[in-house]
């Protein structure tokens, strides 16, 4: 194959991928049961901080041996797709914003380190946001502190001429639901663009609150949405709010499939992961289910970050035109592979066939 062939290929990847969500420094680190009491925390729980947990991040840094890594759900999953791509670097672009401060210093060196083409939105009112994983034995214990994450602005960042080139040059969109609290209009205005151009938006569910407390601003995506990702509590709080009257997560996979749709040039896919049990997809009018890879229950560390990892493993795929079943097949894989590590963390290659 000659040089110049194998260049051309390589740049017509590049930025295919686009993700937009809200970037956030993990700080992980092994810490006692007298923080976590003094925190008042549960040793295996997720919560949003509040004022008392203000000062907890500062002293977990400076009490105990913490590991940074470039973390919340949209990045995390761009992260994990430019991994199991490997070459060329920077098949994923990323928008969020982050603070002026040596967290947002962190965050960008640990994108690059990724591999992934982010361009923050760069503010100083508000920090960088963190989400402090505070880890006893075999438990974890997460305290997201949104700050930052939560200022992205359209008309600051999104509108700019450079960036929206960026997202033009795409041709698969990611975004989860957490950043339906963020920015609606950011998402709106991607969302018509991939349905306008027939490109691929894809959207995930991400967790029972947004289903629940922002479905006006979910319903107003969903006619934009191409693939539409959850789990089996994120399928079962949708179908309640949707009022489908069903349990049964093939039957809300199909009404989610038949909801009203902008781009008639592609039937909504809908794809719902159950944790170990199999991950169930609309495939024309059929609902296909796929078993996950099987693990000894011993060699699993941490489970967290594994439905964004299935999304980066199934985006990956696509994003190179492969069958939606080699995109689940990957996505089974990718999630298995990261389950068996702290955080969004993964060995230095893939061994992906």
């Amino acid at each position: 194959m000659n040089f110049c062939y194998v260049k051309s290929l390589k740049t017509k990847i590049q930025n295919t991928l686009f993700g937009m969500g809200n970037p956030l420094l993990d700080i992980c680190a092994v810490v006692d049961k007298d923080f976590l009491d003094k925190y008042g925390l549960k040793p295996n729980d997720q919560i949003l901080a509040e004022e008392k947990h203000k000062e907890m991040f500062e002293e977990i840094v400076k009490k105990f041996k913490v590991e940074y890594h470039a973390g919340g759900a949209t990045q995390n999953s761009v992260k994990v797709a430019q991994w199991m791509i490997q070459e060329p670097h920077k098949v994923a672009t990323f928008f969020g914003c982050i603070g002026k401060d040596m967290f947002g210093k962190i965050l960008k060196e640990k994108a690059e380190e990724a591999h992934v083409d982010a361009h923050y939105y760069e503010q100083s009112e508000e920090p960088t946001g963190t989400c402090a994983a505070c880890i006893t034995g075999d438990n974890r214990s997460l305290v997201a502190n949104l700050a930052a994450a939560n200022c992205y602005k359209k008309e600051k960042h999104l509108d700019l001429e450079e960036n929206w080139k960026l997202v033009e040059k795409a041709h698969v969109y990611y975004i989860a639901g957490f950043f339906l609290t963020v920015s609606l209009e950011s998402i709106l205005k991607v969302a018509k663009h991939a349905s306008e151009n027939n490109k691929i938006f894809c959207l995930n569910l991400s967790a029972p609150f947004i289903c629940e407390f922002f479905k006006e601003a979910l319903m107003k995506v969903m006619p934009y949405v191409d693939i539409l990702f959850g789990n089996e509590t994120e399928a079962a709080a949708f179908a309640q709010e949707r009022g489908f009257e069903t349990e049964d997560i093939e039957e809300i996979a199909k009404k989610a499939q038949s909801l009203p749709k902008e781009n008639k040039k592609r039937q909504r896919i809908v794809v719902f992961t159950q944790g170990k049990e199999g991950t169930v997809m609309t495939k024309g009018d059929k609902v296909e289910t796929f078993p996950v890879l099987e693990i000894d229950q011993s060699e699993i560390v941490d489970t967290t970050g594994a439905g964004d990892a299935f999304v980066g493993g199934f985006l990956s795929q696509l994003v190179q035109d492969k069958t939606f079943e080699q995109c689940i097949h990957a996505g089974h894989y990718s999630a298995n592979v990261i389950i068996r590590h702290a955080g969004c963390t993964f060995p230095e290659k893939p061994d992906f066939h």
